[in-house]
């Protein structure tokens, strides 16, 4: 255990603790591309406002900093700005440099969001602390409630339910949908203890809701479970990858049903990060893993203002053989930074109101 997370103030203070170190990652993901590519990176921030504390390595033209408000983080490209004056001479700013060093540059961000994402799960994974886990076939109690229907005909954790209402059980998903129309009415189930199967028991499911609910919980079993070296390397890769095509999923949903249920803001955010520290550093690494996919997806987005939207442009000249018109670029990108503070003040109301 990390310590249990009571206080609003330490669970804002862990919430932009976690955030800010993903984002200081994204960032130093454009960082290292961009001096690779040889171009002048002026600034890198931890945070905004004034500067509490400065360094700049000699020979270096890159100012690292920290400011006052140590939240996220930002890289300064020279060149970058498109209201900067750029002098076609210089081959150390950003516009001078070729396609592909500018787009690897944009999309070095996310990479570097992905790349955390597979070093978490590949870690996990050869310490043999992967938190996910899944009910366990056949469908094995955990836990009876304490005068519940199921404690009062019997049932005891460790039994196996293998039929219920004349229909065969073999998960907790079965047992719902067996039981969950029989509230208030004497049912059949079919259970075995210790390999025996006993004689058929009468329950009558109490009725939670208009359902019918019995009043136990399946046994879970861990999803992933000593998987080696070579396992773990494989679900390094696979894993973000499969958790990227859910949250695609999940915003074409959104999208179709003109809709915002779903994402979450920071509130929500704060609430799973807090509750997974709570659970212990498997699972807290767990759900930085997936916040750091769902960084790394949503920038790449196509969308304006976002790392997606800037590669679409490239996208654009490469076809093209021309820039887009500096102007009209950043006038997109701007309504892009609107839309999106527009879209998280709402969320954010509605986790606080709704």
């Amino acid at each position: 255990m990390l310590g249990v997370v009571d206080s609003v103030l330490f669970k804002v203070l862990i919430t932009v603790a976690a955030l800010s170190v993903l984002i200081i990652i994204h960032e130093g993901g454009h960082y290292l591309a961009a001096r690779a590519f040889g171009m002048r990176v002026l600034r890198y921030s931890i945070g905004f406002g004034p500067t509490l504390f400065r360094y700049q390595p000699k020979g270096s033209p890159t100012v690292f900093q920290v400011a006052a408000i140590p939240f996220l983080a930002y890289v300064q490209i020279a060149g970058m700005n498109p209201n900067e004056d750029v002098d076609p001479n210089d081959p150390e700013l950003y516009p001078n440099k070729g396609w592909f060093a500018r787009a690897t540059t944009i999309a070095a961000g996310p990479i570097a969001n992905y790349l955390t994402a597979s070093l978490i799960v590949f870690g996990l994974g050869v310490t043999n602390t992967l938190p996910p886990r899944q009910p366990a076939e056949p469908m094995q109690v955990a836990e009876v409630v304490p005068d519940s229907p199921a404690a009062n005909a019997g049932l005891k954790e460790g039994d196996v339910i293998i039929e219920a209402n004349g229909q065969a059980i073999q998960n907790v998903g079965q047992l719902i949908e067996a039981t969950a129309p029989r509230a208030g009415e004497p049912t059949e189930y079919v259970v075995e203890r210790a390999g025996q199967a006993l004689p058929p028991m009468t329950i009558t499911p109490a009725d939670r809701g208009g359902r019918g609910q019995i009043g136990v919980s399946a046994k879970m079993m861990r999803l992933y479970e000593n998987l080696g070296v070579w396992d773990s390397a494989k679900l390094s890769i696979v894993l973000p990858w499969q958790m990227t095509v859910m949250q695609l999923e999940g915003l074409t949903d959104m999208v179709k049903r003109r809709s915002t249920e779903g994402i979450g803001g920071p509130v929500m955010m704060g609430k799973m990060v807090a509750d997974s520290f709570n659970a212990g550093m498997p699972a807290f690494l767990w759900i930085l893993m997936f916040i750091s996919v769902a960084l790394g997806m949503f920038n790449l987005l196509p969308f304006p203002a976002l790392d997606g939207g800037r590669l679409i442009f490239l996208g654009y000249e490469m076809i093209a053989r021309r820039r887009a018109n500096e102007r009209f670029e950043m006038a997109v990108h701007a309504f892009g930074i609107v839309f999106l503070l527009g879209v998280m003040i709402l969320v954010t109301y509605r986790d606080i109101f709704g």
